[in-house]
């Protein structure tokens, strides 16, 4: 599956892969929350974040926006965790519905649900954005 990106997202991975070294696989800006969210290759992380958070930092104050990494698996289920890593997932169940879409249901300790939700659903908005851009999953649901 090939993702298209506006030009404010390629301009924004061209800088981040500037100041970071980091690979970038996926990006989505948030302008409601003001939040840009980059998807990195696995094990750049590191590069990504910098030591004590000094890369982040120098990305934050170029872009003026809030920034948040997330580490890329080839694996659904540990992709949907890295996506949602406030939450205390359980299990996850992948599953089929009639129409033919993919659909992940995750089993979250009662503790973690609200937070991996988040505020006005903003947390599992994205990891449904980025979980259907990835691997062509069509919905995330928390029980």
């Amino acid at each position: 599956m090939s993702i298209k990106f506006t030009t404010n997202e390629i301009r924004y991975i061209g800088l981040f892969e500037t100041i970071t070294s980091a690979t970038v696989k996926d990006c989505i800006i948030d302008e409601e929350h003001d939040k840009v969210t980059f998807l990195v290759k696995k094990g750049d992380m590191g590069l990504a974040i910098g030591k004590r958070g000094s890369t982040i930092a120098k990305m934050q104050n170029k872009v003026d926006k809030s920034i948040e990494i997330i580490e890329h698996s080839d694996d659904p289920g540990e992709f949907i965790k890295n996506l949602l890593s406030v939450a205390k997932v359980n299990s996850i169940e992948f599953s089929t519905n009639a129409k033919g879409n993919k659909i992940a249901t995750l089993d979250v300790d009662s503790k973690t649900k609200r937070s991996t939700i988040g505020k006005n659903g903003q947390n599992i908005r994205r990891a449904r954005q980025f979980a259907k851009r990835q691997f062509d999953i069509s919905d995330i649901i928390i029980k």
